[in-house]
């Protein structure tokens, strides 16, 4: 019988609340192929995914590749764990004049008459009479023979491993509010924070007529594409104009940027505490730009109270985060030419060591309470379903 064979990671790391978080996984796999016939089983260290389409085979894969705390999946065959039917199985395999192969072997039931390193060499003979040409390599095979015996009483054997997202489940950790911007940074951000378990909203700026339509509609984009990996998607679009205009108007332009990511940092607490949202997430990078310098941070971090700061791009070069951003395919939508609220009034020369004492002399300058608050009275709430 074709099934798929899912393996987990690092719950194996987990004590007694293990079942929680396998729990939270194996709804997820469930939800991912919602819409799809097909038979789930919970084997010691396994799933197995069987009964379903084999014309979908692909697509279903695919889905299962987007699931956090899978670690890795094969298309396999199932046969009883009995040393004839897994040398039935054996004889199938052909292989090409020269090709190199070896056979691995799993035994987690330990049951099974005969050792995983005998079976092995039972199965290359087997191998090798039915292909005369091939012969055995163990340590760069073209051609690797997977025979894995479960507590299930089922072999399962398979010739491809195929890679998944790993991490933790989705749901397992909490829920944040994501600072989404148009640029590479934000939804890598929010991608690494999910694969660690994390739900989350997200929250975005904008500045019209500063910025166009355009901007805000490659936002949604971005979180649309967020949606194949976090599911569903509450946007939360603040619009900024006002605020930017006041800091310019009154503040000095060095400080501008600082004054404003604090606002900003103001602004998501208090969404997160209307929405019950235990974090804030943001894409900054050590050193990548004068807001995101150790003293910047330290200064506009200072003014959220009561939740943490999860930075988790913070020692990656850009280099790695783009790399992630063309996985996630996301991009080649941030790096159209639409402009978001962090460029509109861009200063010569912001500052890079700001001091707590100079930005609060600077912000006295500006009513931020009263600027806070209108802000979040026209807030817009944009729901994004899965894609």
């Amino acid at each position: 019988m074709n099934v798929l064979l899912l393996r987990f990671g690092e719950l194996y790391l987990k004590g007694n609340n293990r079942y929680i978080f396998e729990q939270q996984l194996i709804n997820n796999i469930k939800s991912k192929l919602s819409g799809e016939n097909f038979k789930f089983e919970k084997t010691f260290g396994r799933y197995v995914i069987s009964e379903y389409d084999k014309s979908r085979e692909k697509f279903i894969i695919e889905k299962l590749r987007q699931v956090f705390g899978l670690y890795s999946l094969s298309p396999a065959m199932e046969v009883e764990a009995i040393i004839q039917k897994i040398e039935e199985a054996a004889k199938n395999v052909n292989l090409s004049c020269g090709n190199t192969f070896k056979v691995a072997v799993k035994r987690a039931d330990k049951r099974f008459p005969i050792t995983s390193m005998e079976l092995a060499k039972e199965l290359g003979g087997v191998i090798l009479e039915k292909n005369p040409e091939a012969k055995v390599d163990l340590y760069d095979p073209q051609f690797v023979f997977n025979v894995d015996i479960r507590l299930n009483g089922k072999a399962y054997i398979y010739t491809e491993i195929i890679k998944c997202q790993g991490g933790l489940p989705l749901g397992s950790a909490g829920k944040g509010l994501l600072l989404l911007s148009g640029g590479i940074d934000s939804p890598v951000a929010g991608y690494l924070m999910a694969k660690r378990g994390l739900v989350f909203d997200a929250l975005h700026f904008h500045s019209y007529p500063y910025t166009s339509e355009q901007a805000k509609d490659k936002v949604l984009e971005l979180t649309k594409k967020l949606t194949n990996y976090v599911g569903d998607v509450n946007l939360h679009i603040i619009s900024f104009t006002k605020v930017q205009e006041s800091i310019h108007m009154n503040c000095s332009s060095e400080y501008m940027i600082t004054i404003m990511r604090r606002i900003m940092m103001r602004i998501a607490e208090k969404i997160c505490e209307k929405n019950n949202l235990q974090s804030i997430i943001t894409g900054e990078s050590l050193g990548q730009v004068a807001s995101q310098t150790m003293q910047s941070m330290t200064v506009t971090g200072q003014v959220v109270k009561t939740l943490p700061i999860f930075r988790p791009c913070i020692a990656m070069d850009k280099e790695e985060i783009m790399a992630i951003a063309k996985q996630l395919e996301t991009y080649e939508i941030s790096i159209l030419p639409y402009e978001d609220c962090c460029t509109v009034f861009l200063p010569k020369n912001p500052v890079i060591k700001p001091t707590i004492e100079k930005v609060l002399k600077e912000e006295a300058k500006i009513n931020v309470e009263k600027l806070v608050e209108e802000c979040l009275a026209n807030e817009e709430l944009i729901q994004i379903k899965r894609a």
